[in-house]
């Protein structure tokens, strides 16, 4: 598939729906990927005549980020795209690692989206970095679940997150750029072989084909079989429910106690989901401290990120607080 503002368009309106006159924002760092996206979805928005705003986030990790900022924002203005510059407050800038600053920018952004009104949220990431990410999960010990990475269109703090880059390889953007004669920066961090993500990214750019033929493999398989499997937790969580509102959900675990880790994992994670509306759940090993708890006799009560999960006679009750 050829990466032109024609073919974007069409690709986008085959995929997602978005109403008459779309009011979308698009995060920009002001790297090639997001560059390349911005103009692709300027495009959009000027065929559908909506109203498209690009946020950039000085993360206050470099000391030239407010510089990079300004720039990427004059460079935009003088191409008529309108944006806003998002600072992270300096309290939340403790640790400077690649975590925080990725939840830091996130919240920053959906944020701005709500008070102002922006459904979408477009995100640059591309066929390259869901690679790096299968790896890096793979690496920490991620389940199958985990493992297929970054999905095209998820929900954020209320806000539609969408990454219609995600079949599209990081060369592409940079002919894209290249052809149509797009200004970016580069970021450092993205080098810098302390971080696991640069890391991985340096042994892809040095494997043979064999090795990178072999990883797209594993990971079109777990791409292949994840939606089936994702549908086999919702028929045993369903066929399992004695009650569900808002705030909580109540199931019996008799038919749930016998199953592996794996599938008891990821029904946990399907209830903190629907009861916090938002696409993260707890990591792996808090859930499997709550599964190893919840096969003691004397379990009662455990709280997992928020969620309260209590034995009562016969059933478990999961919940926002307790009730």
């Amino acid at each position: 598939m050829k990466l032109t503002n024609k073919e974007f368009i069409k690709n986008i309106e085959k995929k997602y729906t978005f109403e008459k006159k779309p009011s979308v924002a698009v995060a920009v760092s002001g790297g090639p990927d997001s560059m390349s996206l911005l103009f692709l979805v300027n495009a959009f928005i000027k065929y559908k005549k909506g109203k498209l705003m690009a946020l950039i986030v000085d993360h206050r990790i470099r000391k030239n980020s407010k510089e990079e900022a300004k720039f990427i924002s004059t460079y935009l203005d003088k191409n008529n795209i309108n944006s806003q510059i998002l600072t992270v407050n300096k309290d939340k800038v403790s640790k400077k690692s690649m975590n925080e600053a990725r939840n830091n920018r996130y919240n920053l952004l959906t944020d701005f989206c709500i008070k102002n009104n922006f459904l979408h949220l477009f995100i640059a990431h591309h066929k390259d970095d869901n690679l790096e990410t299968f790896l890096n999960r793979k690496i920490a010990g991620s389940d199958f679940y985990g493992l297929k990475s970054m999905s095209e269109l998820s929900f954020y703090n209320r806000v539609n997150i969408i990454r219609p880059l995600l079949n599209f390889s990081k060369q592409m953007l940079l002919d894209y750029n290249k052809k149509n004669k797009i200004e970016y920066i580069n970021d450092p961090s993205n080098f810098n072989l302390d971080y696991t993500r640069p890391t991985i990214r340096n042994f892809l750019k040095k494997s043979d084909q064999k090795t990178i033929k072999e990883i797209n493999k594993d990971f079109e398989n777990i791409l292949f079989y994840s939606p089936y499997f994702i549908q086999m937790i919702l028929e045993i969580l369903l066929k399992n429910i004695v009650h569900v509102d808002s705030k909580q959900i109540v199931i019996s675990p008799h038919n749930i106690k016998n199953l592996n880790e794996i599938t008891s994992e990821n029904i946990i994670r399907r209830i903190y989901q629907f009861l916090f509306y938002q696409s993260n759940a707890p990591r792996s090993k808090k859930t499997r401290i709550l599964i190893s708890e919840m096969k003691k006799l004397n379990f009662n009560i455990f709280n997992l990120k928020g969620m309260i999960v209590k034995k009562n006679d016969d059933f478990l009750t999961f919940s926002r607080k307790s009730v």
